[in-house]
């Protein structure tokens, strides 16, 4: 039986790992090249600062506005890419009415730097070194605390973004059908995450089973109330530069609105179906006997607990990721008439409440599937 176990978790990486390959090599195909930034943005550490400048519009050349204001002038040398090892002279502008107080650089500094037409220019501190260190102790905290399931967590959690960013991004570049392509992806990774933290049993399936009706629903409402809101997909600024990329591709951006919904609201689905199943088959093995009105009952107590909290972390995480926004519009808004209608915001409050249908759909779904399936012998 355990070597059975073990074999089935393998063709399952195997499996999942596959399928991300095709799709990334099927994605890409014909997708927008990303417009060589890669080979103008490099890392590099200072090695020194040269100057402190002030420009200003008052000369017969006129300076660009990202240059007015105090600059500071300083050589690095570029630790990245093909031009690696040399030294190059750029500047910093600290023009607070365009960047706000943001901190100077000084020498040794760890930064990123952009190659224009007349010159580098600092990009920003280069923070993924540090990210990437945070990412590791968690990783670690995560093996220590859960050990082989911790395993498991991180390795689906490893399917789940790159089928995002290797394969549900490019297939959006490639001008592929945005509305298939989501429901695409929340397929992999509905059926993958159960299978690979769980295991091959019955409690993945009704785990699976449960999700798929939640984010279907999230999915159907989300386009009801885009006929209904009369959404046009221009919630911000980078949705206006969506419109305007290079190439013959056109993105729509209604469908992207539609895919930040069902993909949002998988996660907190997903994360109460496995959580209610999990406790009823615990249930199940500790009372053997008990029926399937009873063990139906236990499943509903249990995702009633589990909605509340999760409806708010969808709304409070929608909330705090848009916050500055959020804020900026109730400044300029004028009332909260003018705030809620925003599209930006009716984008916000939809997502928060298809998400929470979803749940609310997903909790009594799983509970019911677990109550017909987990009493047959396992």
């Amino acid at each position: 039986m355990e070597i059975r176990i073990k074999i089935s978790y393998l063709i399952t990486v195997i499996i999942c790992a596959l399928l991300l390959f095709i799709g990334n090599k099927t994605a890409v195909s014909g997708s927008l090249e990303i417009m060589n930034y890669s080979q103008d943005i490099v890392k590099a550490k200072v090695q020194r600062i040269s100057d402190r400048v002030i420009f200003n519009n008052n000369s017969e050349e006129p300076v660009p506005m990202s240059l007015t204001g105090e600059n500071i002038i300083f050589e690095a040398r570029i630790t990245s890419g093909e031009r690696k090892g040399e030294i190059v002279t750029a500047s910093q502008n600290l023009n607070s009415s365009l960047y706000g107080a943001q901190k100077e650089v000084a020498q040794n500094a760890s930064v990123v730097l952009i190659n224009s037409n007349d010159g580098w220019y600092f990009n920003g501190f280069l923070r993924t070194n540090r990210l990437l260190g945070l990412g590791i102790i968690f990783a670690i905290c995560v093996l220590f605390l859960g050990r082989k399931n911790g395993f498991n967590t991180l390795l689906s959690l490893g399917f789940t973004c790159t089928a995002i960013f290797a394969v549900f991004i490019p297939a959006v570049l490639s001008g592929r059908n945005i509305y298939l392509m989501s429901i695409l992806v929340c397929v992999y990774i509905m059926i993958t995450m159960p299978l690979i933290v769980i295991g091959y049993n019955k409690k993945s399936l009704a785990a699976i089973l449960g999700c798929t009706g939640g984010v279907m629903i999230a999915g159907i409402i989300a386009l009801i109330m885009d006929k209904t809101l009369f959404l046009t997909g221009i919630i911000d600024e980078h949705s206006r530069y969506l419109i305007n990329l290079p190439g013959d591709i056109r993105l729509n951006l209604k469908a992207i609105v539609f895919a930040g919904i069902i993909i949002g609201a998988m996660g907190a689905v997903n994360d109460v179906a496995i959580s209610i199943s999990s406790s009823l088959w615990e249930i199940k093995e500790k009372a053997a006997d008990i029926q399937f009105k009873e063990l139906f009952r236990s499943g509903l107590n249990i995702g009633r607990d589990i909605m509340g909290t999760m409806a708010d972390t969808l709304i409070l995480a929608y909330i705090g990721s848009s916050l500055s926004v959020v804020l900026l519009l109730s400044v300029f808004s004028g009332s909260f008439l003018g705030l809620f209608n925003s599209e930006m915001i009716a984008v916000e409050i939809l997502q928060a409440i298809a998400g929470s249908f979803g749940i609310l759909l997903a909790m009594p779904l799983t509970a019911l599937f677990s109550a017909l399936i987990f009493p047959k012998k396992n």
